[in-house]
């Protein structure tokens, strides 16, 4: 059975916050290094689902397994057409097709939006999943920072992807 897939609500940010600060404490999908509080996911999540910069979640029987979404790349006027999308998915649902339907969703929904022209998404090296899915949506690598992230005692590159909408 599909995922359903749907604009996040408000009652949704204590299950978002349950499965980002997950991979704050246990993967390198981000480089947060503490758990992020109801009130600073408050305001992340108060800045979507306005213009065009959606929230989307998946559920499953009632269960939110994950999440997409279309943030500003950069905070400069011109910047504005390009969009910067991060997926993160409960660990429990990894590897069920969840990321495949948010993805195809988001994405759908910015070809849909006439603002949207570039996603581009931040990879943390050796993340072969997210690598993959993207790539399977057409995402072209883009450019490689090296060791920029450091966390669980180690550097981290970062690959930035890219899909011109």
């Amino acid at each position: 059975m599909a995922p359903v897939i749907r604009p996040a609500a408000p009652g949704d940010l204590p299950r978002l916050l349950e499965i980002y600060n997950d991979e704050v404490l246990h993967g390198a999908a981000t480089f947060d290094l503490e758990p992020k509080t109801l009130a600073e996911r408050q305001v992340w999540f108060d800045a979507h689902n306005v213009d065009h910069h959606p929230l989307y979640v998946s559920e499953e029987a009632g269960v939110v397994t994950g999440y997409v979404s279309l943030s500003p790349y950069r905070e400069k006027a011109a910047f504005d057409p390009t969009v910067e999308l991060s997926i993160y998915i409960d660990r429990a649902w990894r590897g069920k097709g969840v990321a495949t339907a948010l993805m195809a969703h988001a994405l759908a929904e910015a070809r849909r939006d006439a603002r949207t022209h570039h996603v581009i998404s931040v990879i943390t090296a050796g993340n072969e999943a997210s690598i993959r899915l993207h790539e399977r949506f057409g995402f072209v690598p883009c450019g490689t920072l090296p060791e920029v992230g450091y966390k669980f005692g180690r550097y981290w590159d970062v690959v930035h992807y890219c899909l011109i909408v």
